[in-house]
């Protein structure tokens, strides 16, 4: 087999080894309690402090505005739940037909349980949600949108400023799950212009296990959690030091390695291009100009899905067919079927999405060896 090719950094990457030498104080000899008040967990404390100020700054907010989570989904519910059950205009919500799963099924929850309503707003054939939609869903008694900054299947990007004015002219909050996009593009609070981000650790080169939720501190936020108090009361548990630490210690390599993004979209777009070239029907999924920087995706409608994946790793390529969380189901993607996409086709999905930090030479023969292995498809393609 060639040597291992890994295009499926949207489930996750690994870990940076900087990120693991920041953390590996924490994991061994200051391994301290943060609540405790001696000089071990007074040391654990002031490494969390600085942390939280490093995200914050990334995030734009203040560090009390920062809540720390096990992870995106985490930070999700909390941003979801905690908005709507701390201080409700009414019980009204807004979302899209692609969020994650967190999303939609916070927002379930909060129908089957509490009686909320949800509106959930469709996608046009890229996946964008259009403005003029959410103004017309929005009324006297919604109490939150959650619109995602991106898409983790199509690396759709959404208009997130231009939304998050819709809501803040209504006097709405407004919440992004950010958890794709904070590695390659810009998800503080002030410059999309909302109420709350999720983020998540391992989708940046920080270990699984670590989120943080940034929510302006004029927000009501009804805790998930409830103990002795920590992250202010948002949520209680012991925190997780080291996790912390290497969180705020990734998204600062990835925010000085947003200014190399360029090389990464034309990786992007020498593949998409490529493939399209190369195989014949191949369907580009999202939006061909608003997307991730290192998302390519596609469905080869005539194939299995399944057999294309198996065709790509055994040439010693690493991609998918979708979000990871959706992992073990037949059923074919509802973010392919919301963007009117047959369910037949929807099955043969495949998606790449490319390491950062790639050199030119690097690109060009990624690029290359992908293309050829996807030309391929072709002989895969059902009677």
């Amino acid at each position: 087999m060639d040597e291992l090719l890994y295009l499926d950094t949207a489930a996750t990457t690994p870990v940076r080894r900087e990120v693991l030498e920041t953390m590996w104080p924490y994991l061994t000899g200051e391994f301290g309690n943060p609540s405790s008040h001696h000089q071990l967990g007074e040391r654990a404390a002031h490494a969390v402090q600085g942390a939280r100020a490093t995200i914050a700054e990334q995030l734009g907010c203040r560090p009390s505005e920062l809540v720390f989570t096990s992870g995106g989904t985490e930070a999700d519910n909390l941003a979801i739940k905690g908005i709507s059950l701390g201080a409700p205009r009414g019980r009204h919500l807004v979302t899209s037909a692609i969020e994650h799963e967190a999303v939609h099924e916070s927002a379930d929850y909060l129908r089957r349980l509490h009686g909320f309503e949800v509106t959930v707003l469709p996608v046009d054939r890229d996946g964008l949600v259009d403005p003029a939609a959410l103004a017309a869903a929005l009324r006297p008694d919604t109490t939150l949108v959650s619109i995602q900054h991106a898409n983790n299947e199509i690396g759709t990007v959404q208009p997130i400023r231009e939304l998050a004015a819709v809501a803040r002219d209504a006097g709405v909050p407004f919440h992004t799950d950010a958890v794709q996009s904070a590695g390659a593009l810009e998800v503080g609070l002030a410059s999309l212009g909302v109420d709350a981000v999720s983020i998540a650790g391992h989708k940046l080169g920080a270990p699984k296990g670590i989120g943080a939720l940034a929510v302006r501190g004029s927000i009501v936020l009804e805790p998930l959690l409830h103990g002795g108090g920590q992250e202010r009361g948002r949520r209680s548990g012991t925190e997780n030091v080291a996790g912390a630490v290497g969180l705020a210690t990734a998204l600062a390599l990835a925010s000085l390695e947003r200014s190399h993004g360029a090389r990464l979209v034309e990786a992007r777009d020498m593949l998409i291009d490529g493939v399209l070239a190369r195989v014949p029907g191949a369907i580009l999924t999202g939006s061909r100009h608003e997307r991730l920087p290192g998302n390519a995706s596609f469905c080869f409608p005539g194939t299995s899905g399944e057999a294309v994946l198996l065709e790509l790793e055994g040439r010693g390529i690493v991609c998918s067919s979708g979000s990871a969380c959706a992992a073990g189901s037949d059923d074919p993607s509802p973010v392919l079927l919301a963007l009117g996409i047959a369910p037949e086709v929807a099955q043969t999905a495949v998606r790449f999405t490319l390491p950062a930090g790639m050199s030119r030479v690097q690109v060009s023969e990624v690029v290359d060896r992908v293309v050829e292995a996807v030309s391929a498809v072709g002989g895969l393609r059902t009677a």
